[in-house]
């Protein structure tokens, strides 16, 4: 019962979109308020219908219902009940109905919350988020049931990937797709704005948060794939540009670009067919990656269908959302009025700068991702890697960097090239300190990348503070501080990045119990190889002893585990964590002699990449409370004058 009744509310949510949409078509073709007045609580019946369906395949999981297909392709009973619950999205159709649930769910907070905007806008916008999901819901029924049954019922699942069986499936599936959602609305606020011709500042304030949360939340799901694939692959890295990887990056780039031609145009009046752009391209590039992991086209551990048909049908909404917003912005781009002018020496001109490169980055990853897919297609296998991504996008990547230095420096409208310069030279004398400290400690024995990495990092370190100097600190808007913790953040990461690439010692061994190893100025010693089992695994793990100079010996335990439900061995790093980096150590296999593999890597401030995404993501809350603050404090005035 609990699959029909989930099925039931799945159909009765897509009854509601394609009635919700026909409300808005016709209520703005025809004027007519009273069909307008109905939208808003669809749309929240629209929401409240997805989440109960979402809701009940949760409990079929957690109950174990194996005579529901989904649960028995990707569930097991002697499972934990956390991959239970996460195991409802880490599988394809499960991930897709958590998408629409958090779109529905998103509809309804625009119709119950939004207020700023105008009627046939605010309208128009809900319109557009019923025509995306509909796209969706079809997808799920028609292609994707997650609440098929199997019959008979089979005695126990086939369990869920070994290598998602980790908690970090809770968290980054998730805050992923909440960002994806949010792009959506951004997407679907610009059609509205297009539709209604009120492309103008209260439309980007209404926007702004949404695209502001979509950008926190892909900030922090990026930042902790990445944790979760460095610790959990043990390979070593912490980015492999992975076209799924790729595929979670694009969006974010393109939401950052939103995100300072959103802000110019809320506060300053100009970037307006920029922001409306860049709405479509963010959309764009989160459809381009639910197409690239779900179509079947690549092999991935984060890939979840292999189902080239059902590939063929996100290609189609695909190509149907992308063209036809295009073709809207083509057919109303000229009814967009230019915003307020500015010269060319001002912030604005590097807000516009920004986003030409991170354009320029994002089209360099789309061409790197999607250029070895085309070539197979035409019977040629093309690799591009890490090397390929690095050369091309690692320079424009730094240049980036600088302009986020100066930009924060610069005024708006208008400013003069020497005062901008007289600004600039705290930073740049820290640059010019930092290079000759590092040519002196490390010329020649790191490469010149990681290098100029090293020196911009330290160079726009100092510059993201420069907003506060002079200021009176208590007086200073919580949002400028959000900005100050961003742009800080995007520092700590790069030298966390070029550190890690600089002076990164890796030693592969092969020992017996009693061995030692040194990696740096790290010994360790193999102690003994020891069975043991977990919940729904079991393992050899290795007893090694790690000592750093003179320092007190540490116990690291990195293990090789079998998971019997999926007869599948994984890996699992064993981790130690200092203030100036990490010791990661990963178990291989055991040669005939009886010894066994080790690797060894010291990662000098690895940890840094990580401290600085949730910095980034912290600044962007920190932003986000002080602009609702602030709107929130204009409107209590506003009423208290009144």
């Amino acid at each position: 019962m609990i699959a029909e009744a989930g099925l039931i509310a799945l159909w009765l949510a897509f009854a509601l979109a394609l009635l919700q949409l026909a409300l808005v078509g016709f209520g703005l073709a025809g004027g007519k308020q009273e069909l307008l007045g109905s939208v808003r609580p669809i749309a929240v019946a629209q929401g409240g219908l997805i989440t109960f369906a979402f809701a009940l395949l949760i409990a079929l999981f957690l109950r174990s219902d194996m005579s529901v297909l989904l649960v028995v392709n990707n569930s097991h009973s002697m499972k934990p009940w956390l991959y239970k619950f996460a195991g409802t999205w880490g599988n394809h159709e499960g991930s897709m109905l958590l998408w629409v649930t958090v779109m529905g769910v998103a509809g309804a907070a625009i119709a119950l919350f939004e207020r700023a905007l105008r009627q046939d806008t605010h309208m128009a916008t809900l319109g557009g988020q019923a025509a995306i999901s509909l796209g969706f819901y079809a997808f799920l029924l028609f292609a994707s049931n997650p609440f098929a049954r199997v019959d008979p019922a089979p005695a126990d699942g086939q369990g869920l990937n070994p290598l998602l069986q980790d908690p970090g499936l809770a968290f980054h599936p998730p805050t992923l797709y909440l960002g994806y959602v949010g792009l959506s609305v951004a997407f679907s606020f610009a059609i509205g704005a297009l539709l209604t011709r009120r492309v103008d500042a209260a439309f980007a304030r209404a926007m702004r948060p949404w695209v502001l949360g979509a950008w926190i939340l892909l900030t922090l799901g990026i930042t902790a794939g990445s944790y979760w694939a460095y610790y959990e692959l043990g390979w070593g890295g912490w980015w492999f540009w992975d076209p799924v990887e790729n595929a979670s990056l694009m969006p974010w780039l393109a939401a950052t670009a939103l995100l300072h031609s959103v802000t110019v145009l809320a506060t300053r009046d100009a970037l307006r067919a920029w922001t409306v752009m860049l709405a479509v391209i963010a959309f764009s590039m989160s459809m381009v990656g639910t197409f690239l992991v779900r179509s079947g086209i690549l092999t991935s551990v984060h890939a979840f269908a292999v189902d080239p048909e059902r590939g063929t049908f996100i290609l189609v909404l695909l190509g149907f959302y992308i063209g036809g917003a295009l073709a809207l912005f083509g057919w109303r781009v000229g009814a967009v009025r230019e915003g307020a002018p500015f010269e060319l020496v001002s912030r604005e001109t590097m807000l516009v700068v920004n986003n030409l490169l991170l354009t320029v980055i994002l089209g360099l990853v789309l061409i790197g991702t999607l250029y070895p897919l085309m070539t197979e297609a035409f019977g040629h296998k093309v690799s591009v890697g890490a090397p390929y991504f690095d050369r091309i996008a690692g320079p424009i990547a730094l240049v980036l960097m600088l302009g986020m230095a100066v930009g924060p420096l610069t005024r708006w409208r208008r400013d003069q090239l020497g005062a901008v310069a007289r600004r600039l030279i705290v930073p740049a004398g820290i640059a010019i300190m930092a290079v000759a400290l590092l040519a002196w400690m490390a010329w020649g024995r790191i490469g010149v990348l990681p290098f100029f990495g090293l020196v911009v990092a330290l160079a726009v370190g100092a510059g993201s503070l420069a907003p506060l100097w002079k200021r009176n600190l208590r007086r200073t808007p919580l949002f400028t501080y959000g900005m100050v913790m961003a742009h800080l953040g995007c520092a700590v990461s790069l030298a966390g990045m070029a550190s890690d690439s600089a002076f990164t010692v890796e030693k592969l061994a092969a020992v017996k119990a009693g061995d030692r190893v040194q990696a740096g100025d790290w010994t360790l010693r193999l102690n003994r190889m020891s069975p043991i089992a977990g919940d729904n695994w079991t393992a050899l793990q290795a007893d090694v002893k790690a000592v750093r100079g003179g320092g007190a010996p540490v116990m690291l335990h990195p293990q090789s585990r079998f998971f019997a439900s999926a007869s599948t061995t994984t890996t699992e790093a064993a981790l130690l964590t200092r203030w100036n980096g990490q010791l990661y150590v990963v178990l291989g296999q055991e040669a005939d002699d009886g010894r066994w593999q080790l690797r060894i890597w010291w990662k000098p401030f690895v940890t840094l990449i990580w401290l600085g995404g949730m910095m980034i993501a912290l600044g962007g809350a920190l932003a986000l409370i002080g602009r609702e603050r602030r709107g929130w404090l204009l409107k209590w005035r506003e009423r208290a004058a009144a």
